[in-house]
Order: structure tokens, then sequence, then C-alpha cells
């Protein structure tokens, strides 16, 4: 199995909740490595860049919004399949929909303020990863 990288960010609900280190447990415990961190105050034109591949979409303002709301926490994660394993772990996107023991079954407060947001390909993690860091500051 191939060792890959893949882009987490922890939400505004999950940083306003302290949950950082809980939902980071869940990542290590299942093989996952934390190359990568920061929390951050993204701005609105951040929020806007980063999820541009949304605009057309109804709920890009909401999620901008929101993503603006207070800090997040972006990472490098890395591990056997990061990027599937990551996403298994963060469960369905809509929290009543997650199967029980995913982060955002645990976590969620709602649709929108799930708690995580991770790559959904090697290639997106690829561009997710270099949007929050330069290579020289993923250790591992």
């Amino acid at each position: 199995m191939a060792i890959e990288r893949t882009l987490s960010i922890l939400k505004p609900d999950a940083t306003r909740r302290n949950l950082t280190g809980s939902i980071n447990k869940v990542f290590e415990e299942a093989g996952l490595s934390i190359l990568a961190q920061k929390r951050i105050q993204l701005t609105r034109a951040e929020a806007e860049a980063f999820y541009a591949v949304h605009k057309e979409r109804g709920f890009f303002n909401d999620l901008v919004g929101y993503m603006i709301s207070g800090p997040v926490v972006a990472q490098v994660l890395s591990g056997e399949n990061a990027v599937a394993k990551n996403r298994e772990l963060m469960g369905a996107t809509d929290p009543k929909k997650a199967t029980e023991g995913t982060i955002r079954a645990m976590f969620a407060e709602s649709i929108e303020a799930n708690s995580v947001h991770g790559s959904d390909s090697a290639e997106n993690a690829k561009n997710e990863i270099s949007f929050f860091f330069a290579e020289i500051d993923i250790v591992g």
C-alpha cells in the first residue's frame, strides 16, 4: 500500500469546543501521522480561494462564512492510503448519516458544522496541502 499525504482541517465548531486533541487522537490511533499543523484564522479571500471549486454552488457563501467564523487547524496527515483512511474516519458529511465511531458521528453539530474537512483525492490533497503549507513546513 502507498504512503500518502492528505490535508485535514479541523473546522471552527471543533476548535471552538477544544476538540483538536480528541479528533487528532482518532487519526493517530488509526495509524495516521500528523506531519504539519497550524491554527489559523482564514480571511474571506483565503476561504473563497480554498473553496473556489464550489463557487457556483448554492452553499458557497454559507460555507465561506462558516469557515471564517473562527479559527481552524490545518494539518497534513500521512499514512497508508491516507486520503481514503481520513475520509473513512471522518464519516458522512451529514452527521446523522455518519457511521457510529466516525469523527462526524462523535463530534459534528450539523451538516455544516461537521468538525472536519479532508481531501477527496490524492491530486486534491497535493493542491490543498500546498495552499496551507510549504514543503519545508512538513516534517516526516
